[in-house]
C-alpha cells in the first residue's frame, strides 16, 4: 500500500470529512460502554472481579476475531474497578499497561475476565486481568495494569 493510501485509510476519504461527524455527536465515555455492552458480574469480592460476555460482532477485528484494542480495553476497564473493591475511592491515572495475547476468542464465544489487585498502596496499584475461554478455561490474554493515585489536596 503507497504512503498517500495508508494516510487516506487512517484520515478517511475527502466525501467523509466534508459531512459532519459523528464520531463528534457520540456520548461522552462512549469507548466504555461500547467495549462493555453485554458485560456480567458474575462475582465480586474486595480484590477480585469476575465476569463474562460473549463476544459480539462489532468487537471483532478485519480475522473475525477480538480486537486486540478491545481486549486492552477490557484490561483498562476490569483492572481499574478492581481497584474500588479494596476500598479505594478513586482508581488514579493508568501508568502502565501491558497485555501478552495469547489466543483468538471468537464471535459469540463467551469468555471470562478476571481481575485481582495485586497491591494496592497509598501511591500505586497494581492489578492482573486475565481473559479466558469460558468452556476450556484456555488463557487468550493477560494483562498487568499499574495505576498512580495523585496525592489529594487536604483544602
Amino acid at each position: 500500500m503507497d504512503l498517500e493510501s495508508v494516510k487516506r485509510y487512517l484520515e478517511g476519504d475527502e466525501d467523509e470529512k466534508a459531512k459532519e461527524s459523528k464520531v463528534a455527536k457520540l456520548p461522552h465515555r462512549f469507548l466504555e460502554r461500547f467495549v462493555t455492552n453485554g458485560l456480567k458480574v458474575d462475582l465480586i469480592e474486595p480484590g477480585r472481579i469476575v465476569c463474562s460476555m460473549k463476544i459480539p460482532p462489532h468487537l471483532l477485528n478485519a480475522g473475525n476475531f477480538l480486537h486486540g484494542g478491545a481486549t486492552a480495553t477490557l484490561v483498562d476497564l476490569i483492572g481499574s474497578a478492581v481497584i474500588y473493591t479494596a476500598g479505594v475511592s478513586h482508581s488514579g491515572v493508568s501508568v502502565e499497561i501491558n497485555v501478552s495475547y495469547l489466543d483468538a476468542a471468537f464471535l459469540d464465544e463467551e469468555i471470562e475476565i478476571e481481575s485481582k489487585a495485586l497491591r494496592v498502596g497509598k501511591a500505586v496499584a497494581v492489578v492482573s486481568v486475565e481473559l479466558r475461554k469460558k468452556k476450556t478455561a484456555k488463557i487468550i490474554a493477560q494483562g498487568r495494569h499499574t495505576k498512580y493515585f495523585a496525592p489529594r489536596s487536604n483544602l
